[in-house]
């Protein structure tokens, strides 16, 4: 098993609100963690800063999840919590209004494998060198794909593709959407939308199918993100459970 993380600015904005992390516990459980903040005044890193410090110190203060049970209640509680934080600094602090994130995890133990998020920050299984999309993107197109009024390409290139319908910090209640997802994949990929915008599945799989190091593939998604213009900040958690299959 082989795991890496990266975040970058991009070519256009002047600081990064994304956050990336991937921890392992004493019982050698993974919790894979990307954020991307949104507010003024630099106020989505601290968002984003703030989701990913307070599930990793949460995440480290305990030797094992337990059951899947568990699990999901134990997201839950600390997205709650979370919520509670950003609302209460953004209260505190008026430049901070509006301020935000978006959360997608993904938490691998030996018994269960479970995804949540909240906005548009998405993750995958792979298998087969195939991208499977695991989390569904709380947008306004998203909603208006799933009523029916867009298909998927007009969703693509619609003006208002990015317009959050959900994020941590944006109502008093927030909840992560949880999918128990089959453990048969070969590895886990998150990212921000950063990566997405700019790059088809296509294009991601097949720089994962290449034969290089882990750390090579998430550089070099990341590259072509740039090249492409890099609109945005870009942040990948790569984690490679079956090295023969998904490299």
């Amino acid at each position: 098993m082989k795991s890496f993380y990266l975040t970058d600015t991009g070519k256009v904005r002047t600081h990064n609100e994304d956050s990336v992390t991937i921890l392992k516990n004493a019982s050698g459980e993974h919790l894979m963690i990307v954020c991307d903040g949104m507010g003024g005044h630099r106020k989505g890193e601290v968002a984003s800063s703030m989701a990913i410090a307070a599930l990793g110190k949460r995440f480290n203060k305990i030797s094992s999840i337990g059951s899947k049970l568990d699990a999901v209640n134990w997201l839950n509680d600390s997205i709650s919590e979370i919520n509670k934080n950003i609302l209460e600094y953004a209260d505190a602090n008026p430049d901070s209004t509006g301020m935000g994130t978006t959360i997608v995890v993904a938490l691998l133990t030996h018994d269960y494998l479970i995804f949540g998020n909240i906005g548009d920050s998405s993750g995958f299984v792979i298998k087969k060198g195939k991208l499977h999309k695991v989390t569904k993107d709380h947008t306004l197109v998203n909603l208006l794909v799933q009523a029916g009024n867009l298909t998927e390409e007009e969703a693509k290139f619609h003006p208002k593709k990015n317009v959050l319908m959900k994020a941590l910090g944006a109502a008093e209640k927030c909840e992560l959407d949880i999918f128990d997802v089959d453990m048969t994949i070969d590895g886990i990929f998150l990212c921000s939308d950063g990566l997405t915008n700019m790059l088809t599945f296509e294009q991601i799989e097949k720089v994962l199918d290449e034969e290089s190091a882990i750390e090579e593939k998430v550089s070099k998604l990341i590259r072509k993100c740039n090249a492409r213009g890099g609109t945005d900040n870009i942040s990948i958690a790569y984690l490679i459970i079956n090295e023969g299959s998904s490299s």
